[in-house]
């Protein structure tokens, strides 16, 4: 990403926050522009005017729906599929190597998506696949890049935290010792619980089921179901419970 510079405490530290907000001067003022002018417009007027506009800034690949509230930072970075939507609420900050969010999914009001890569972090980045949903107050710190499959389904407050700090020198401070950033990878058709943590350099494999609550900290097996703090499995999915089984199911 080219970087601009400017002599001058005041006017350094002006480009050091432009620079952490867009990829280039220009872009920053087109895409201030764009989402002061529209970002705010409630109802289906504002859906419609956004799909249209927004086109300037974003990469669009369809029809999206994005209401009114989202804030954007480096839109030039980030990528929706047709259908997307976005609630009332959401942030994404991009940074290089983006976010991308697949046909169909949803991402619900208050939903935090950041790739705050200051560092040069060599994979940071969120890719969300197709017919997913993350949902209400969710948090992704994609620092070591999180890869989200197809039919992923996250109930609110969940939390994918793709980077840990270092702690290991008593005698440093941890904010000079550095972090790790190993990334998350979920699967496809995935559904994971309230509440639930994900740590970084976790999989959970496809089919698998995280409890509301659980703190992931190792590999989820494929088609299991996990929980607890830390996260173990408790049986398969399909395996049958003891007990009886009085429950209505929806389609």
């Amino acid at each position: 990403m080219a970087r601009m510079n400017v002599s001058g405490s005041a006017g350094q530290g002006l480009l050091l926050y432009i620079n952490r907000q867009a990829s280039s001067l220009k872009k920053y003022m087109l895409e201030q522009f764009v989402l002061s002018l529209l970002g705010w417009i409630p109802t289906v007027i504002g859906i419609g005017l956004r799909a249209t506009a927004y086109r300037l800034i974003l990469r669009m690949h369809g029809v999206a729906a994005i209401e009114s509230g989202v804030r954007i930072r480096f839109a030039d970075q980030i990528e929706l599929g047709r259908n997307v939507y976005l609630d009332q609420g959401v942030y994404l900050h991009a940074c290089p190597d983006g976010i991308s969010i697949g046909d169909n999914t949803f991402v619900m009001h208050g939903s935090i998506l950041h790739v705050y890569n200051f560092r040069e972090l060599p994979h940071a980045f969120i890719r969300i696949g197709s017919n997913s949903l993350i949902g209400e107050l969710n948090v992704l710190r994609g620092q070591g890049g999180i890869t989200i499959g197809d039919r992923v389904y996250t109930a609110p407050m969940v939390q994918m935290l793709a980077v840990n700090h270092v702690f290991d020198d008593p005698t440093r401070p941890m904010v000079e010792q550095g972090i790790t950033a190993e990334g998350i990878t979920i699967e496809d058709d995935v559904w994971i619980g309230a509440g639930a943590i994900i740590t970084d350099g976790v999989r959970i494999c496809k089919g698998a089921v995280v409890a509301a609550g659980a703190v992931v900290t190792q590999d989820v097996p494929p088609f299991t179901v996990v929980g607890g703090t830390p996260a173990r499995v408790l049986r398969r999915v399909g395996e049958r419970q003891t007990g009886p089984q009085t429950r209505s199911i929806y389609y």
